[in-house]
């Protein structure tokens, strides 16, 4: 073998190695925007919902409980589910108003959880303390049956973070606030349209 030959083997060695790498990063970022890409299409959505409840029978609580099954949403205008129709009213017209604003600056405006059965918001917070070791901790995220705003019909969560991000900018305008620090995604009627939004509890805990 000459020493042309060696060192042209050595160079394809380090050209095929290089390759390798290149080809690894690009596999790499690809991975991390399809998830990014699947966490967008999703939105961070509904009271912080834990592991222990994805698989769980749905046939526990149905539509009429105002379920809407993780990771899916449904239009504002679903008038025709009970998730959206028990919302209380004023809360349902000024979502519905600044859901037609939004997507007339092309923003899609979903909805991940409305109103909810009381018995329905105890399975998401007997889940919630399987999840989180204690009731103290699953309390952040899920209210009781008692306290919860969606049982009422006086909140509602927004799915796809680039609605959540111009709902927070623009929801005050239809008296729509982030009433919990660590939700994103949850929405009170708390304000006159152009008032100002009181300040955010740092969680559910605190309300």
């Amino acid at each position: 073998m000459t020493l042309f030959d060696t060192t042209r083997r050595r160079h394809s060695r380090r050209v095929l190695a290089a390759a390798l790498v290149v080809f690894l990063l690009i596999g790499l970022t690809l991975g991390v925007l399809v998830g990014l890409h699947a966490l967008g299409a999703r939105g961070l959505s509904g009271d912080a919902l834990p592991g222990a409840l994805q698989g769980q029978d749905s046939a526990a609580f149905g539509v009429d409980d105002g379920y809407i099954e993780e990771g899916e949403s449904v239009s504002p205008f679903a008038d025709e589910l009970p998730a959206i129709a028990r919302l209380e009213p004023g809360l349902r017209a000024a979502m519905q108003d600044a859901a037609r604003a939004a997507i007339a600056e092309d923003v899609e405006f979903v909805v991940t959880n409305g109103w909810r059965s009381a018995a329905y918001q105890k399975v998401l917070l007997d889940a919630a303390i399987a999840e989180y070791g204690s009731e103290e901790e699953a309390r952040r995220f899920v209210s009781t049956p008692e306290t919860s705003k969606h049982v009422t019909g006086e909140a509602v969560d927004i799915g796809r973070t680039d609605a959540n991000s111009w709902l927070s900018q623009h929801g005050s305008d239809y008296g729509l606030c982030q009433t919990y620090a660590n939700e994103m995604w949850h929405f009170e009627l708390a304000t006159t349209p152009g008032g100002e939004c009181p300040a955010q509890l740092s969680d559910a805990s605190a309300g």
